[in-house]
């Protein structure tokens, strides 16, 4: 069974998005099913690590965190671009050392941040184990390393390591 169904989760949410993009009927369900299929085989052909959640309970506070920053990164985006040339930042590039070494959770920790709006994961360093970050509107370099580490690895590295 586990053959013909090897990531179920995933099959139903690809084919929950499927409709949720386009619309809810019997032809469009049709449709993505051999779709979420083919794509869950493929995904079995890539043979990806099975994550290993030491601390699975404080996934709802990340998600949490995560969604309340994207929201407050959007509106502090929409402000900078609808004020035109009115901001005190500039775009600049940071480097930030982080501990975290499990590539799940570095996995999850590019996906957080390349989701934010205005910031974006540009390049790591493994052997120096250093994050090359660019930042839309820097303003506080210490805040913006503090936001990362304290806030997003800190979880990262409680639930993955």
């Amino acid at each position: 069974m586990s053959k013909l169904f090897p990531y179920p989760l995933l099959i139903l949410s690809l084919v929950i998005t499927w409709l949720l993009l386009t619309s809810f009927s019997l032809g469009q369900f049709l449709l993505s099913m051999p779709i979420a299929f083919v794509a869950s085989w493929g995904l079995v052909a890539l043979k990806p690590a099975r994550p290993r959640f030491r601390r699975w309970y404080l996934l709802p506070k990340l998600f949490a965190i995560v969604f309340y920053d994207i929201v407050r990164s959007n509106i502090a985006v929409a402000i900078i671009i609808l004020h035109g040339g009115k901001r005190v930042g500039r775009s600049r590039f940071m480097t930030i050392p982080l501990e975290l070494r499990d590539p799940i959770g570095l996995a999850c920790l590019a996906i957080i941040i390349t989701s934010t709006p205005g910031t974006a994961w540009i390049d790591y360093n493994s052997s120096h184990n250093v994050l090359l970050l660019h930042i839309f509107d820097l303003v506080d370099e210490a805040g913006w390393l503090s936001l990362i580490k304290n806030r997003y690895e800190y979880l990262l590295r409680e639930i993955f390591e």
